[in-house]
């Protein structure tokens, strides 16, 4: 079925006269009455019948009538979507950790979006506890990328490092502890423990500072998300190592410098090697590796 000759019954279904709708289409009259025709052929019905001077819309006419204009205004509004995808614009699917919520990835994408004031740019945010979790759903392609940690193990996904945050030990604020503004790890060995889980990518690492030390501390409990430990440490179940993040400020916590063994912890922007990205997601993946990237 031909695209044009949808277009043409359709213009004259609202016109109802031959020459008139051949003006309007910029086509010759035999033109249009041939592909009335062989529309009409091609469904075996009738569309148009004689009325005086006029023609009008037969009973079949009038139910095809509904659903071409149907079918044409999601077919319209469809090429006007991809075009403006095709120009930058669109949404993009973020996952990230929520630490990056409260600071990094908002303003991130409000400067994207002010360097881009001429293109209708939107977000579609999703918050996960753990890489792990943003991992799987980024292979499951839920998201067009994702800011995370380093998983050496995903080959199949390019992690650009572009944010970075020390660790730090988080203290109740009436701890013995709290009355340094730093300390070595090892003064922190007779205190229990808040960690992370195994699932999280903080895990080994922070396993990893206890071990250069020779050491390993007392767990007191096994959390996956960072902030859920500040909680339980602003409420004394013990201490614990984490990033720093901004909403420290707001709790009732000491944060303590370590400042032996150090630490950084680099935050990666992940994106499948195998996935053909949007226009868009192309252009914010180049804003965040030309304005954010670490050296």
């Amino acid at each position: 079925m031909n695209l044009y000759h949808l277009r043409y019954f359709v213009t004259l279904a609202k016109l109802e006269h031959y020459t008139k709708a051949a003006e309007e289409l910029c086509i010759t009259q035999p033109s249009l009455s041939h592909a009335i025709s062989l529309l009409e052929k091609e469904l075996g019905v009738t569309l148009f019948q004689k009325e005086g001077r006029n023609i009008v819309l037969t009973k079949c006419g009038k139910i095809f009538l509904e659903k071409v204009k149907e079918s044409l205004k999601i077919l319209d509004n469809s090429i006007l979507e991809l075009k403006s995808i095709s120009n930058g614009e669109g949404y993009i699917d973020l996952g990230f950790l929520r630490t990056l919520g409260t600071n990094f990835v908002p303003r991130l994408a409000k400067s994207y979006i002010e360097n881009n004031k001429d293109k209708k740019i939107n977000f579609n945010f999703h918050t996960e506890a753990t890489t792990a979790d943003l991992v799987k759903s980024l292979k499951e392609k839920k998201y067009d990328m994702i800011f995370c940690s380093k998983s050496e193990k995903e080959k199949n996904i390019e992690f650009i490092p572009v944010s970075a945050q020390k660790l730090v030990l988080i203290v109740p604020s009436n701890h013995p502890l709290a009355e340094y503004d730093s300390i070595t790890l090892e003064h922190t060995l007779e205190y229990p423990q808040i960690v992370f889980s195994e699932k999280s990518g903080l895990r080994h690492i922070v396993d990893s500072l206890f071990d250069s030390i020779g050491k390993k501390p007392t767990i007191a409990y096994e959390i996956e998300e960072d902030q859920v430990i500040a909680g339980l440490v602003s409420n004394n179940f013990g201490i614990a190592i984490v990033p720093y993040m901004p909403i420290l400020k707001f709790m009732d916590v000491k944060t303590i410098e370590i400042v032996s063994p150090t630490w950084e912890r680099n935050f990666y922007l992940g994106i499948l090697k195998d996935k053909a990205l949007t226009p868009i997601a192309e252009n914010f993946k180049s804003f965040v590796t030309e304005n954010y990237i670490l050296e």
